[in-house]
């Protein structure tokens, strides 16, 4: 689930407290957040609607002038769903302030390790090659590093996305590059030669 940046302004606002979608199923869920650009946007609530029962006062919600502004967007889509999709707000991504601390506490550290250990079974030290080859070439495109790894492009971007999870390395335009924590992750790596 996408939103344009003056959608997500709105929200950061408290102004668009809605949004409606055309899902087959949902792709969020209410309890849960989405990370955008701009922070985690909070979904209470995600139900299903009737397109005839949308309102002006729904479409201005969902930050439109009207119902017929709301609809125009919404397109008919097949045989999709229409949902509305709750929104309660935006919260700070704490994948960002983790990526900052340059310090990694022996508890983290064996937390990673351990983690790396579990991940690593089939390939072992394939995490810590991704991160080497990430601090060697910032920038360097998914499909180059994947090759590098003998990991398919979609299965390496996961992988890099579970290394993001945990505050490691930072997307770029083109590549990635390594986080000031994930480069002293790699540092831990390189004085323990995992």
């Amino acid at each position: 689930m996408l939103f344009k940046q003056s959608i997500l302004e709105g929200i950061a606002r408290g102004d668009i407290t809605l949004a409606f979608r055309r899902w087959q199923r949902p792709t969020v869920k209410a309890g849960t957040g989405l990370r955008t650009a701009i922070g985690v946007v909070r979904i209470s609530a995600v139900e299903p609607v009737a397109e005839r029962d949308l309102t002006d006062a729904d479409a201005k919600a969902a930050g439109f002038v009207d119902r017929a502004g709301l609809l125009v967007d919404l397109r008919s889509d097949g045989d999709r769903m229409l949902y509305r999709i709750a929104l309660d707000g935006i919260e700070p991504d704490q994948r960002v302030a983790l990526r900052g601390e340059a310090e990694v506490s022996e508890e983290e550290w064996h937390d990673l390790a351990a983690r790396f250990e579990r991940w690593d079974r089939t390939k072992p030290g394939y995490f810590p090659s991704i991160l080497q080859a990430i601090g060697t070439g910032p920038g360097t495109p998914a499909a180059e590093l994947a090759q590098a790894a003998g990991a398919e492009k979609l299965k390496f971007k996961q992988d890099v996305r579970k290394l993001k999870e945990l505050g490691l390395t930072e997307s770029l335009e083109i590549g990635y590059r390594l986080s000031p924590r994930g480069e002293a992750v790699l540092e831990k790596l390189r004085e323990h030669r995992l």
